[in-house]
């Protein structure tokens, strides 16, 4: 069989001056995807004002040091663990891509969620993609400028909540509002917005798919990942071709010769990157399946079976059979697994107190009197737990020894902060003695272990 050549950057038909508007489709894909993507879009939007006893459920805390994921206080000593979700979470992707290509592109990649939100708010405004196609030669003034104009309001206002949604994850969303409405943002904060906010309307307005094909990494290397038997959004060509103008229903009304598609164009003008699916796999394509569901509309008006256009893997379209487990997949899933199970035992091992404590290296030890020997130094307490408040401060190892600081550290008062403490051993025999300082709280406890030295060697 004859294959189809693949094309790497195709100029999008139906396009104007390099411009191409994207006609939204109905179908079950498109239902799966508002199924994914709507709950994602409400979690990120609702996320960021969800408290747990009066702290943030999803929180990255710079000042304080502290990571707050799902309820639970993590400390920046646990970032190991974020980048270990990260990894996970590629693991999980390439496995994806292997069974069945770009699915998350498509159905859950945020690039490609907003684009289709900025693709619904221009066609709110500016009517379906055939009257704007219609009227592009038209002078911009008028009802169409006021259209125009309503619709970057309403991108901006989109970007701009998407900025202040995203930057309150890392400054508390609250006082972000607060400041805004009293006028009393910082320039920071304003710099940091801006620059969301630009990106966001630049990335889902603007460019949209040139991110998909030139900025995404992902449409670069998926010809690694994918193989004869990953399942993607292919064409059928050889039920579809020689393509014929069979638009009405008696099936005899064009030659008989001619395959099923008839060359309407609607898998292009629905694809929200502009390619024709018919040419081939190409690296712009997201596997959105907004194709698959346009064409079935044609075939069930035509009275032939739907599937022209579907997920089929390459072995598929020659009518061979494609096993879904096969040992690259396998690999790919135990990698996965693995990943998953090494970030679900960190998190399970994370610490509630971090302590650390340094000695005053300016001086060694200082010689109060004949018999009394001291050893100064810093002590730092953090805690990432909110039933920590609380934290007592001892001294395990010889008697002769005693601890002079605050005996009891409040976390809210003194988190992250050094405090001064000074040992003092009476009749010191040891010149190197063990010792250790003991911290205390609601059911936890740590120790770390220092040497006293009383004279030098």
């Amino acid at each position: 069989m004859q294959k189809i050549p693949v094309i790497q950057d195709p100029t999008p038909p139906f396009a104007t001056d390099g411009k191409f508007h994207v006609r939204l489709t109905e179908g079950r894909f498109q239902n799966l995807r508002r199924l994914t993507s709507w709950p994602m879009i409400a979690l990120f939007f609702g996320l960021v004002w969800v408290q747990v006893d009066g702290q943030p459920f999803l929180f990255f805390s710079f000042e304080q040091r502290r990571i707050t994921l799902f309820g639970s206080a993590l400390s920046w000593h646990d970032l190991p663990l974020m980048a270990g979700l990260m990894i996970a979470g590629a693991a999980l992707l390439f496995f994806m891509a292997v069974a069945w290509g770009r699915v998350w592109c498509g159905f859950a990649c945020p690039q490609s969620i907003w684009t289709w939100l900025f693709i619904r708010i221009e066609q709110l405004a500016e009517g379906r993609a055939s009257e704007r196609s219609k009227s592009d030669h038209l002078p911009l003034r008028g009802t169409r400028l006021l259209r125009r104009v309503i619709k970057h309001l309403l991108w901006i206002l989109l970007a701009v909540l998407t900025a202040a949604t995203f930057t309150g994850y890392f400054v508390p969303i609250r006082e972000i509002v607060a400041d805004a409405v009293n006028l009393e943002m910082s320039a920071t904060v304003v710099g940091w917005l801006a620059i969301m906010a630009g990106l966001t309307y630049a990335n889902a307005g603007l460019v949209r798919e040139k991110i998909c094909l030139h900025a995404c990494p992902y449409s670069r290397f998926q010809s690694v990942m994918f193989d004869e038997n990953t399942l993607t959004v292919s064409y059928d060509a050889k039920r579809g071709e020689p393509r014929a103008n069979r638009r009405h229903s008696n099936k005899n009304s064009a030659d008989k010769n001619s395959g099923d598609c008839v060359d309407c164009g609607i898998c292009v003008q629905v694809c929200p990157t502009g390619i024709d699916i018919r040419n081939g796999l190409q690296a712009a394509c997201i596997d959105c399946a907004a194709c698959i569901d346009a064409c079935d509309t044609v075939m069930d008006r035509i009275n032939r079976p739907g599937g022209l256009i579907r997920f089929a893997s390459e072995r598929q379209l020659e009518g061979k059979q494609s096993p879904f487990l096969r040992p690259r997949l396998a690999g790919y899933a135990a990698v996965t697994l693995c990943a998953i199970s090494a970030v679900i035992y960190g998190f399970t091992d994370t610490k509630g107190l971090l302590v650390e404590v340094r000695r005053d290296r300016t001086v060694l030890f200082t010689q109060l009197d004949q018999n009394t020997v001291c050893n100064n130094y810093r002590v730092k307490v953090e805690g990432f737990a909110s039933d920590q408040e609380l934290i007592k401060v001892s001294l395990s190892g010889n008697p002769q020894f005693t601890l002079n600081g605050p005996e009891i550290i409040k976390l809210s008062d003194n988190n992250s902060a050094w405090l001064p403490y000074r040992i003092c051993g009476s009749n010191v025999d040891e010149i190197n003695a063990k010792l250790a300082f003991v911290f205390t709280g609601n059911g936890i406890s740590t120790s770390k272990e220092t040497t006293f030295l009383s004279k030098l060697i």
